[in-house]
């Protein structure tokens, strides 16, 4: 397990660097990836989460779709590309959203309701998640973590200031 990093720390607030190496190390970064987001009790982790620039993340969430049987899709990307709908394909939900880079706070956020993204493995192989409902949000909301863009940072800067003080998060002087 690894320490969560919080906001304001550098590397949330950047782009991750692309995986050109599929070795034990990113197995290894993978493993250790859902450790700590388990310990969290999170949803999804982005490897900057836990300070490594890396465009690496994991998820154990829900999908609508699969609220009958209560199974979550549990998966891992490398070199994530999301895939948004458009035009009258594009429906956004409007709910709330935390992270634990920010936590114990949530605010409302919009996103499309269905979301894609594709990537490949710690093996390089394809991989490919279409998630709608809360699957949809944590594929969009880790794939921002990769492009350097905390939750907060969609909000205006009022709310964004409020919920980091509320978390108990400053800038470093």
């Amino acid at each position: 397990m690894h320490p969560i990093t919080r906001y304001f720390t550098p590397v949330l607030h950047r782009p991750c660097t692309p995986v050109t190496t599929f070795d034990d190390d990113l197995v290894q970064l993978v493993a250790d990836m859902f450790a700590s987001m388990d310990a969290a009790d999170g949803v999804g982790l982005a490897a900057n989460q836990i300070g490594v620039d890396a465009r690496v993340f994991v998820v154990d969430c829900p999908d609508a779709g699969s609220e009958t049987t209560g199974e979550n899709v549990v998966a891992h990307v490398v070199n994530p590309v999301l895939h948004l709908p458009t035009g009258r394909k594009r429906r956004l939900d409007l709910d709330g959203e935390g992270c634990l880079s920010v936590p114990g706070e949530y605010a409302d956020l919009a996103r499309p309701d269905t979301a894609e993204v594709r990537g490949v493995d710690v093996h390089g192989e394809p991989v490919r998640i279409v998630g709608t409902g809360l699957l949809a949000r944590c594929l969009q909301h880790e794939s921002d973590h990769l492009d350097g863009v905390v939750y907060v940072d969609r909000l205006g800067a009022e709310e964004r200031a409020q919920i980091l003080e509320a978390a108990g998060l400053r800038a470093p002087s």
